[in-house]
């Protein structure tokens, strides 16, 4: 029986429905345009996310960043200010310091050096300008590279400092077209390196690139980090060379190297800062991504006494980074929802008040329904029904609305955008809730209607 009369109740409704659709329409866009824009902001914000995510798989959420960093200073060649941070000795940032951190840092699971040198690749008549980049066999692990031809370099490669790299994706596309490389050769600067392994690709977009200042690994070749600083280049070291480029004298002090001029007639004489640093970075994988903020303060504390108390270089926590940006992003996306949500309010309140001016018009409808033997309950359910088919038929294009909105964005503004079912369940139950709670009323007025004065209304 109450199915009946639930049944019986949504065709009054539709009728209703029927008779003023123009009317149906203008009362429900608040509902559409509000469900839309909540599901585009959903998307926006699920968007966003999901590339914060992407970055943090791209940096690593359990790696520690140490890059060193380099001041430029003048003064006099000759100038001793005592026991001043400006003659203190730095080593720089070299393969003792990962020796020590392996050694004496509790919960890291990896630890990778990183040298990039500019250089040119050459094989086969071919030839592009490409990046030298000397790792151990940890890099790999860290980065979530894949060997998908051949093998990663050992430790017998890199106690050895053997010359042999693994290529890039695109390395091999380049030079090595329709044919396996292991065991090829390829020229890297002056020097034959022999292939032991091939990365799968790694799916880079520009922007990340951009943002993130990471390189296209897809266009690296990677050599052993012995092997690159035996046979391309040791900053550590000083050689000939250093001293004939700077036309003099080559002094360490403040924490860099610095080549003056031997010509300069004046007091004061110029003064260019070298690269002294070994490594150009260090990456730490730690066990667990809640250790990695306390393990970078253990590792600044840690460097500053073996680099006597020189601060040249800098820990970066690339998870907190994002983590900070995710949480931004977060906030900023709830603003948006909320403003859209007012639509979904805005909408409601339209669909009160043309509820109310229906009960006024059809006085002599509920007169006589209730005349015939009606309930209060049913009159009530009446209009509570016309109320909710409503909100669900503007709920319905607004959900059609709202996806459509997301693939807009996304095409035309290049902006990430992901719709969920969840925000679709959030948006539509809203609106089915709106459709109750702002129904209510008019529908309670129309059943506390005196039945003869309802069809005595003129």
């Amino acid at each position: 029986m109450n199915t009946q009369k639930l049944l019986y109740n949504f065709d009054i409704a539709l009728e209703a429905i029927q008779r003023n659709k123009l009317r149906a329409l203008l009362t429900s866009l608040g509902i559409i345009f509000g469900v839309a824009s909540v599901i585009a902001m959903l998307a926006i914000g699920s968007g966003a996310q999901q590339e914060v995510l992407s970055q943090m798989e791209l940096l690593g959420t359990n790696n520690v960043i140490i890059q060193p960093t380099l001041e430029q200073v003048e003064g006099l060649v000759g100038q001793d200010d005592g026991d001043s941070e400006s003659n203190k000795y730095s080593p720089g940032l070299t393969l003792h310091d990962i020796e020590s951190i392996r050694s004496q840092v509790p919960e890291v699971e990896f630890i990778s050096p990183e040298i990039v040198f500019e250089s040119n690749f050459i094989r086969s008549a071919r030839m592009r300008s490409g990046k030298i980049v000397g790792v151990n066999e940890e890099y790999f692990n860290i980065n979530s590279f894949d060997v998908v031809e051949g093998q990663n370099f050992n430790q017998t490669h890199i106690e050895r400092a053997e010359p042999v790299c693994v290529i890039g994706y695109d390395v091999k596309t380049k030079f090595f077209p329709g044919e396996n490389p292991i065991g090829k050769k390829i020229k890297v600067g002056n020097l034959w390196l022999t292939v032991v392994g091939v990365l799968n690709k790694k799916e880079l977009s520009t922007e990340n690139i951009e943002r993130l200042g990471i390189r296209n690994y897809n266009l690296d070749i990677f050599a052993p980090v012995t092997t690159v600083l035996l046979r391309f280049k040791n900053r550590a070291l000083v050689t000939k060379d250093d001293i004939e480029a700077g036309g003099g004298g080559i002094f360490r002090g403040g924490g860099m190297v610095v080549i003056s001029g031997g010509s300069s007639s004046s007091d004061e004489e110029d003064v260019a800062t070298v690269n002294y640093h070994q490594l150009d970075k260090v990456i730490v994988r730690v066990t667990d991504s809640q250790f990695s903020v306390s393990i970078a303060e253990v590792l600044s504390r840690m460097l500053k006494r073996r680099h006597n108390g020189v601060v040249d270089y800098e820990i970066i926590v690339p998870e907190q980074l994002l983590q900070q940006e995710q949480r931004t992003k977060r906030i900023f996306n709830i603003v948006l929802s909320s403003i859209a949500s007012i639509s979904l309010i805005v909408g409601g309140i339209g669909i009160m008040n043309i509820m109310l001016a229906s009960v006024v018009e059809r006085y002599k409808e509920i007169g006589l329904r209730l005349a015939v033997g009606a309930q209060k309950r049913d009159i009530e359910l009446q209009f509570l029904t016309e109320s909710l088919a409503l909100s669900i038929g503007g709920g319905l294009v607004g959900i059609f609305l709202g996806i459509v909105f997301s693939f807009a964005i996304q095409w035309t503004a290049d902006i990430a955008t992901l719709v969920s079912p969840f925000s679709i369940i959030i948006s539509f139950g809203v609106a089915l809730v709106i459709g109750v709670v702002f129904g209510y009323v008019p529908a309670r007025r129309a059943a506390q209607q005196d039945p003869v004065h309802a069809l005595r209304h003129e």
